[in-house]
């Protein structure tokens, strides 16, 4: 049976998360999201000002095993958190994501390895500055969503990477969307081994972002999610030693693939969510107070109908989201079709709903004097995050047909 009982320690957790991201995140996050040169926004002492406050809180290794470190958050503890932090901080919120996701990938795939714990998980944990940051690198300028195609042979990584020694030589590149691309210091990349077995060639590798050989782009200049830092990466004869393979090409890369993309979307689901809620209340405090024709415009049916349909746009999606993270809990990674479907459906509503709480406010909505504007902007990356949503409907009503 499912159980969605929050229990005290629950709510007490999502309650530090909601006062941080209001009171820390969206401040500096709305400061920074009007400055014209992405780059300035990730040297801006603000940005890590931020970052360091959300480390020392922890939010960063929420899904990290105790043993590591981490707090060993379950997954249902770590939807009510997400909500929160993207309900103040959807830029912020966006980039701790990637990191959450390498840091439990590495743990969950390698953890006989102890000079990879050891030498990333860790020191990852420990991190209360803030400069210990992960990314992970698999689309590139010629393979973006189709790189679930795992049984067509002509879709391949062009990253490669080359046995030499008791080493492994890396080249290629990552496209411009690689979530933390710029600030990271240590990449999850995907890389082809075996070229003949198209996408399920590849292999996952940990790569220093110190090491000889990278370099990165100019941060992405992007309509919203301003304070989510994305860029190239560049992999020139970048060297790693053997065990930085984490994971081997073979018929077992799809679920290792799957898992990041099903933990992942789940995230990104969680992101909408929050900002799509924050959005609406929003709306809603603005309705209440905003008065035409003798009373506030919340009585007015136009407007009524536009908040109960935000109302449940809200509340679906979360439902569809609690689900998926029950079931990721009770079996890792969990269900990839619904939570493929839990992501698709809720950046939808996000992108659609948002554009309706701008219009509540009228022309107020549109004027940097109101969050919405931003709110709406912020909305609409999100449903390219993590997979295009309609490869990943395909994708998804894929998982559901089956194999004829």
């Amino acid at each position: 049976m499912v159980d969605f009982i929050i229990d005290e320690t629950q709510r007490q957790l999502a309650d530090t998360a909601r006062r941080f991201a209001l009171e820390v995140m969206r401040p500096a996050e709305v400061e920074l999201d009007r400055l014209a040169d992405p780059d300035s926004v990730f040297d801006d002492p603000r940005f890590r000002e931020v970052l360091a406050r959300a480390y020392q809180l922890g939010f960063h290794k929420m899904a990290l095993p105790e043993a590591y470190g981490g707090l060993g958050l379950d997954p249902m503890t770590l939807a009510l958190i997400w909500e929160e932090l993207a309900a103040g901080g959807p830029g912020f919120t966006a980039g701790l994501l990637p990191l959450a996701v390498v840091a439990r990938v590495i743990a969950f795939i390698a953890p006989d390895n102890r000079d990879l714990v050891e030498r990333y998980v860790i020191p990852f944990c420990e991190d209360e500055s803030g400069t210990r940051i992960g990314a992970w690198g698999s689309s590139e300028p010629e393979v973006g969503s189709d790189g679930s195609n795992y049984y067509d042979p002509r879709v391949r990584h062009q990253t490669i990477a080359v046995k030499k020694g008791d080493r492994y030589v890396i080249n290629g590149a990552k496209s411009s969307f690689v979530s933390n691309g710029r600030i990271a210091s240590v990449y999850l990349v995907f890389a082809c081994l075996d070229p003949s077995l198209g996408i399920r060639g590849s292999g996952a590798f940990i790569v220093p972002a110190d090491s000889p050989g990278v370099a990165t782009g100019r941060s992405l200049d992007k309509i919203g999610l301003r304070v989510l830092n994305q860029a190239a990466v560049y992999f020139e004869d970048v060297e790693v030693p053997e065990n930085h393979l984490i994971f081997p090409p073979g018929d077992d890369y799809p679920f290792f693939h799957n898992a990041i993309v099903t933990v992942g979307n789940i995230g990104v689901g969680y992101l909408a969510v929050g900002l799509l809620r924050s959005a609406y209340e929003e709306a809603l405090r603005y309705a209440k107070q905003r008065v035409q024709w003798g009373r506030p415009i919340a009585r007015h049916q136009l407007i009524t109908a536009k908040l109960f349909d935000a109302y449940t746009a809200i509340e679906t999606a979360r439902a569809l989201l609690w689900k998926a993270s029950w079931l990721s809990a009770q079996n890792f990674p969990g269900d990839l079709a619904l939570s493929l479907t839990a992501k698709v459906y809720a950046t939808r509503q996000a992108v659609r709903h948002t554009a309706e709480m701008v219009q509540v406010l009228g022309s107020y909505g549109i004027s940097r004097e109101y969050l919405l504007e931003k709110m709406m902007r912020d909305a609409k990356p999100l449903e390219m995050m993590d997979g295009a949503n309609e490869v990943l409907a395909l994708k998804a009503a894929a998982e559901l047909i089956g194999d004829e």
